[in-house]
């Protein structure tokens, strides 16, 4: 019975997907390209005093980009810091300095890491005014360097330009986000998720006694919460708490609401570049690398009494029994293989194996579908490193959407690669080996080792899930982390967007013979190939040392 209700919910979610996949892909596409704007839209440009019309070039782009989110960062920062003096603060006190930092940074960069417990730290006016508008703009930040990218390819001779920040970010969020938004908050109202701005309400509990219950704009946080692939939640629970995520089928809403839009945005990419089968491969790609997630995943929870015989109740440990093992590893290999990083049952008591397939998940570049955005763009560079072994291998000069890729373009791809096993792994020595570092870990050996990388894993590709056993609420840590987020974010986009740039200037050039097809099954599993050899393998010996050993002992 429990097999066939895993493969039920995966069917469904599948359905889901492949039926949404080309209307929701065109129509980004037609915002991204429509020459018009709304009256909404031009409010805001006026607001802001930019021109939405200008081309701009790479260069422009990213410091328009860049200047944004420092604006946010600092905005938030300063909700943080005052929330105790604000409306609606629901007995919530100020944020210390570095927390609020962490806070600010962390929703900024679409990574929605939480060191603190939401019913009790946040407000709602900070709630909803500021965590709730980065998951919005943040996402939309992902769906223009994307754009932006697909636009290097499609133009020609362009001296670098690539579009315009700010129409990409306004019309990303006015068209797209917000209106899926609204109907997926509307949905999970349905299910039986809170919206109110109540305060604590005291009830009576089953046992005669009283506790306190929060209410609050719930619904509409936890709909762009996980639309957005951000992932930060109004409880501490996070998708655990049954008002955010009431009932079995609100748990399968959400997972197909966190896979929607990136698994949409493949679509978009090969519309926006002239050649949708190029999208297709890209779509294949980051399904095949899902779909073998979820059944690792699955298997090692469902498994899990005989792979952890001394845990208790088995693999049911840290989960919810209105959900279970199968919807609790299918919400597991989602949210880590996007970076929305939201849960619905404690990472921490997975199995070693299953907790293993999580992290290595992040560890990929989370491109199995990846962020709103990023995990296009991530997927793309990956298919030029296909492309550019694949041109080693018959000795051409490779070619990817009909543009040569010389050494410069190369070069800003491998150093895209190489920021995130950087981050983790220079992250993860500082944590194991300065003593405020090791202050953290609570758990020693490879269980240890494991929330270590977790949370490096985690910070450093912008999920934001966590193994709880790692107490992270510390100066060290949010510092740390604080850091993982800003250089895992912001220098891989720099990066894309430069290699846009230096494509729009490029002249396309015409296939030939011997120009390697990138729409085929066999790229397809080159691609697959490449995620899992050039990424994964600069990860396998701090894996063995973590996952791997605890799996064997």
């Amino acid at each position: 019975m429990q097999v066939l209700t895993a493969v039920a919910q995966v069917l469904i979610v599948v359905a889901v997907l492949a039926a949404t996949h080309r209307p929701l892909g065109d129509h980004v596409a037609r915002v991204l390209s429509s020459p018009r704007h709304l009256r909404l839209e031009r409010a805001g440009y006026r607001l802001m005093r930019v021109d939405p019309d200008a081309d701009q070039r790479w260069s422009t782009y990213l410091l328009s980009l860049l200047g944004f989110s420092l604006a946010s960062v600092l905005l938030l920062f300063g909700l943080a810091r005052l929330q105790d003096r604000l409306p609606l603060d629901v007995g919530a006190p100020s944020m210390d300095p570095a927390g609020a930092w962490n806070v600010a940074v962390s929703f900024v960069t679409n990574t929605n890491w939480q060191w603190y417990s939401g019913e009790t730290a946040a407000g709602h006016l900070l709630q909803m005014t500021g965590l709730t508008v980065q998951n919005f703009v943040s996402a939309a930040v992902g769906i223009a360097v994307m754009a932006a990218l697909a636009r290097g390819f499609a133009r020609s001779g362009e001296r670098g330009r690539v579009g315009n920040f700010w129409s990409d970010l306004v019309r990303s969020t006015v068209r797209v986000l917000l209106p899926l938004a609204v109907l997926a908050a509307i949905a999970l109202i349905a299910g039986g998720v809170i919206q109110n701005l109540h305060a604590h309400t005291d009830v009576t509990t089953l046992t005669g006694g009283t506790q306190a219950a929060l209410g609050g704009p719930v619904a509409s946080q936890e709909a762009i919460k996980e639309l957005g692939t951000n992932g930060g939640g109004f409880f501490n629970a996070n998708s655990a708490h049954p008002f955010e995520n009431p009932t079995p089928w609100t748990n399968v809403l959400e997972v197909v609401l966190l896979l929607l839009v990136p698994f949409a945005l493949p679509r978009t990419f090969g519309v926006l570049v002239g050649d949708k089968r190029q999208g297709t491969a890209i779509a294949a790609t980051m399904g095949g690398l899902w779909a073998t997630s979820v059944a690792l995943l699955t298997w090692a929870e469902m498994a899990g009494p005989g792979l952890v015989p001394q845990a208790a109740g088995g693999a049911m440990e840290g989960k919810e029994v209105r959900f279970g093992e199968a919807a609790s590893a299918l919400f597991a290999a989602s949210t880590t293989g996007t970076s929305t990083g939201a849960v619905n049952a404690m990472h921490d008591s997975l199995t070693a194996p299953g907790g293993g397939a999580a992290l290595v998940n992040m560890l990929l570049g989370e491109v199995a579908p990846g962020g709103v955005g990023s995990g296009v763009y991530g997927m793309v560079v990956l298919a030029i490193v296909a492309v550019f072994l694949a041109g080693l291998m018959v000795g051409r000069t490779p070619e990817y959407l009909g543009k040569k890729l010389a050494r410069p373009e190369i070069t800003l791809v491998a150093l895209s690669v190489l920021t995130m096993p950087a981050v983790v792994l220079v992250g993860g020595a500082l944590a194991i080996t300065l003593p405020a570092g090791l202050a953290g870990i609570q758990e020693p050996g490879a269980h240890g080792l494991s929330e270590v990388m977790y949370a490096l894993a985690s910070a450093g590709n912008n999920n934001g899930s966590a193994f709880g056993g790692l107490s992270t609420g510390t100066p060290f840590y949010e510092t740390l982390l604080g850091m993982a987020m800003l250089i895992g974010r912001f220098v891989p986009i720099a990066l894309v967007l430069a290699l846009a740039g230096r494509l729009a200037s490029a002249r396309r050039v015409p296939a030939t013979a011997g120009t390697l097809p990138t729409h085929t099954p066999v790229f397809v599993g080159l691609l697959v190939t490449v995620t899992l050899v050039v990424v994964g393998l600069t990860f396998v010996p701090v894996l063995s040392l973590g996952p791997v050993v605890e799996s064997l002992s």
